[in-house]
């Protein structure tokens, strides 16, 4: 879904009309920590180093890239990585599923197809995220595991958590579910070993810049640069818990765009995208995998990748080592 704007409003009349019903799910939220803290649930710990990345709002703030960023950052330390998540719209009726670039998005979901293209690495999804690090670790030459979007999945015990946290809406009204954004109260993020900041940076937290320099056919597979498109106008479509973002890197690279949101994770159909001109469509990486079925020539993708502050591989590299599991080379 896309989130609500009032999310990001102080004193709302909805917020505040729903305000009760998030305090019964604040209560449902500690409850659930609590029962893995003192033993009522299980916990399953693995033998190789576990990073959970995640957020505790809802909403897109850059998390699946900056896991496609630790992949290659861990192997350049002599891991061998492999990834885990949901697999969230997924409709596979069996579990776990292992995901290659070719794997329909549909069965899997399409982050997962995205990450498998994007990083070579092992890739596995199952709600069950224990059940998904077992499989890729009896199944594949893997020695660490990353988990997209795993914070508040306390059964799979970890090693280095990462918080991302968009850094223009930060926690937005700073109410839980469902009169705000937030998934836990706003201390949680303290208990974070790194917090990653898209956008400006707080005290202690490391900054994320999204840059985008190519973009590619889905037919073809011919790349352009960004830069080609200045001055032409196109249609650009986002399924994405935060549009707006992807529709100004766009703008500000100077392309005339016709903004298309859709619902985060949506699930395209050609009619959805038929706009009855010949206006190229220009979309994100993780629809296009989605369209490639139906797409023609016109159709577009935007690849997108992240700068670091430098400093933050230093602390990778340093949680790593704290872990005692496993190699770090340098």
């Amino acid at each position: 879904m896309q989130t609500p704007t009032w999310f990001y409003k102080k004193s709302h009349s909805v917020a505040l009309l729903l305000w009760p019903v998030s305090q019964l799910y604040r209560l449902t939220v500690l409850g659930r920590r609590m029962a893995y803290s003192i033993g009522l649930k299980k916990i399953h710990r693995l033998p190789v180093p576990v990073i959970v990345v995640g957020n505790i709002t809802v909403g897109g703030t850059g998390k699946t890239p900056l896991v496609i960023w630790l992949a290659e950052q861990c192997k350049s330390l002599g891991y061998k990585p492999g990834i885990i998540l949901r697999g969230y719209k997924g409709e596979s009726q069996e579990w776990p599923q292992l995901v290659t670039p070719e794997s329909d998005p549909a069965l899997v979901g399409d982050e997962a197809v995205v990450i498998a293209r994007r990083t070579n690495c092992p890739v596995c999804a199952d709600p069950d995220r224990p059940n998904a690090a077992r499989t890729l670790i009896e199944n594949g030459d893997v020695d660490l595991i990353i988990s997209d979007d795993g914070l508040q999945h306390y059964a799979l015990a970890r090693d280095i958590e990462i918080m991302v946290i968009d850094g223009a809406r930060r926690y937005g009204n700073g109410m839980l579910l469902p009169a705000g954004p937030l998934r836990e109260h706003r201390k949680r993020a303290s208990h974070a070993d790194l917090v990653v900041t898209n956008g400006t940076v707080g005290v202690g937290e490391y900054g994320l810049r999204q840059k985008a320099t190519t973009t590619v056919n889905l037919v073809t597979g011919e790349r352009r640069p960004l830069s080609f498109w200045r001055y032409v106008l196109v249609h650009a479509v986002a399924g994405l818990g935060n549009p707006q973002r992807y529709f100004r890197i766009l703008e500000e690279a100077g392309v005339e765009v016709i903004r298309h949101p859709f619902e985060d994770h949506h699930d395209y159909t050609s009619s959805d995208l038929d706009f009855s001109d010949e206006n190229p469509i220009m979309m994100t990486e993780k629809d296009a995998v989605k369209c490639v079925d139906f797409a023609d020539d016109s159709y577009w993708y935007l690849e997108l990748d992240i700068d670091l502050d430098n400093n933050f591989a230093d602390a990778v590299t340093r949680a790593l080592r704290f872990t005692n599991k496993g190699p770090v080379n340098g």
